[in-house]
Order: structure tokens, then sequence, then C-alpha cells
């Protein structure tokens, strides 16, 4: 753990930081109840749409080859370093596809940058770092689109290929199945913590630029058929809209969840963003939290960014957190 010092903190030119700055799941369910595709005109078929809130769209051209995957992310600055930001901000927009258990092909920038304020020199860090993951990822990157905007913010819009039969979808789960998690909890409070106090948790950084393509590839070998990603709704959130759209009730195991260091001095430190307190307001209706402290239901909750997958079923290297059971009074049941 170290301090930036004497260095232009990213941080501090926006009002929230990461995957915390998205729109309330319920606010944003609201926005879109209602709407629908207008079928195409191709005969594409769409297979992954708005109707669960799954991490991507998925499309089936009519000649019986790949589906096409398609996604954005972006988001104000989660860490000061830029390249760092640009590197988290591409696997997050990456981990979209992977978490339909897609391959991603090409990718565009997003950027907004307050020309007057930052210099291009950081904003070509940005970029930069969001090139290196790309690469890493085997996903060309081919321009994109840029706007000057009071805060800065980066992300992409990614496109893919997936093979029709075999997605991971959210709307998938069945009870039986056991529930993993390819990446600890507590990027929120530690990247709130940064915010706040300019310390650096490397350990948070390179969790977050770990790309979910092992993940995913594991968990289809696996024989998957559910996942998702877990981002800006928490733990929490994301399991809560894959056990609605699977009509089951998921039950977690509390002690099961890894965290990464210093989450939990974080929490009790009060580093906890607005975004994750929405979060477990939105879940706690629909929630059986029995004896678990509120220290523990901030972090299930803690607004990740870049997070791992959460898959329903066992793959190697991820803890099992709980299982899927026949739907009960509470689509969520925390032990």
């Amino acid at each position: 753990m170290t301090r930036t010092e004497g260095t232009i903190r990213l941080t501090q030119y926006a009002r929230g930081g990461g995957c915390a700055c998205k729109i309330p799941p319920g606010e944003l369910e609201d926005v879109v109840a209602g709407l629908a595709v207008a079928p195409s005109a191709s005969g594409a078929e769409v297979l992954i749409g708005l109707e669960t809130g799954d991490d991507a769209a998925v499309v089936r051209v009519p000649d019986d080859g790949p589906a096409v995957v398609a996604t954005a992310d972006f988001f104000t600055p989660v860490v000061d370093d830029p390249y760092d930001w640009g590197r988290i901000a591409a696997a997050n927009a990456l981990s979209d596809v992977y978490a339909v258990g897609g391959r991603p092909l090409v990718a565009v920038n997003l950027l907004a940058w307050p020309r007057d304020v930052l210099s291009f020199d950081l904003a070509r860090e940005v970029l930069r770092g969001g090139l290196d993951v790309a690469a890493e990822a085997g996903c060309h990157v081919g321009g994109g689109h840029s706007v000057d905007d009071a805060e800065p913010k980066y992300g992409m819009a990614v496109t893919g290929i997936a093979d029709p039969g075999r997605l991971l979808r959210n709307d998938r789960g069945r009870a039986g199945l056991p529930l993993s998690l390819t990446k600890p909890l507590g990027v929120g409070v530690l990247n709130n913590r940064h915010k706040a106090t300019g310390e650096v948790f490397a350990e948070a950084v390179r969790t977050m630029v770990t790309l979910n393509r092992d993940a995913s590839e594991a968990a289809l070998k696996a024989g998957a058929e559910c996942a998702t990603d877990v981002t800006g709704f928490g733990l929490l959130g994301h399991l809560y809209k894959l056990a609605r759209a699977s009509n089951v009730t998921a039950v977690v195991d509390a002690a099961a969840v890894p965290y990464l260091d210093g989450a939990w001095q974080a929490v009790r430190d009060g580093f906890v963003s607005g975004g994750t307190r929405r979060n477990l307001a939105w879940v706690d209706p629909h929630t059986d939290f029995g004896n678990i402290d509120e220290e523990t239901r901030l972090l299930l909750a803690d607004a990740q960014t870049s997070g791992g997958l959460l898959v329903a079923g066992e793959i190697p290297g991820a803890p099992v957190i709980g299982e899927l059971v026949p739907r009960r009074e509470h689509t969520l049941v925390i032990r």
C-alpha cells in the first residue's frame, strides 16, 4: 500500500467512481420497463435482450454462424493512475462479453474529457491502458468516440461472437446448482478509500485488470448455462436478478464469500459508497438476512468494478459460496 503525492488525482474530478456511479438498479428498471426491441428486417434473432437485464445483447444471424455479442460500458475514474484506470475500464467492458460466454473481437473507445482542465497526456495514458488490456484479450480496437465533458469518463463498446448453443445467461439457473464466485469482493470500499485518502491498493487493481476470459472458458467447459458478472449492483444485486429471472431462491453462505485484504477495515471505517447503500436498499425487501450484521450486508452489496463471474455451477479454483434452491418466500437467503 502506497500513497500518491504530488500528482493529479483523477478521482477528484468525478462525483462517483467506477461502477458505483451507475444509475440505481430499481430506478433503471423503471426507465426500461415496457421498452421492446423492434423486429429486425434482416431476420436476425435476439437471443439475449432487455427482458432479464442480462450482461450483453446477443443476436443470432440467419446464416447459422456464430451469434453476435454487443455491449458497452464506461465510467468515471475509479483510481488516480490514468493507465490503470484505462486497463480497469477496458477489462470491465470486455467482461460483459465473457459473462455471456462470448469472445470479444473488436472494440471502440468511449472517451469524455474536460479538455480545459486535464491534460491530453493523461487521456493518452487512459487510452493506452485500454489498448493494452484489449490486446491481452485478443480484441482489436478501432477508433471510437470522444466528447468534451465536465467529468472524465472512459470505457468501450465491444462486439464479440459466441456459440448460440452454448451461452451463459442469467435466466438459466436451476435448483440444486452450486454458486461459484471467481473474484473476491471489496473493490468498492477500497476504491472509495482510495478516492478519499490517496491510498493505493495494489491487490484491488490487480483484481480489476484481470480478464474474466479464463473464468468464462472454465464455466463453458464445465457445462454451465447460467452466469453473470458482479459489477455495480454488487453481489446481492446481480444474484437477485439471476435468481428472479430463473424463478429460484439463491442461498448464500456469507462465511464462504472471499474478500480483498483491507475490505473489512474499509467498511468499518465508513468508506461505503452511496451506490452500495442503494444496492442494499433495493434487495432488502427480497432478502432473508437472518442474523447477518450490517457490515457483512454492506460488503455483500458492495458496488464492484470489473468484478468476477458468478456462475451457477462449479469451476476449478473458484470458491462455492452458496446454492440455488426451489423458490421460497424470499428470493435471496443469507446465512
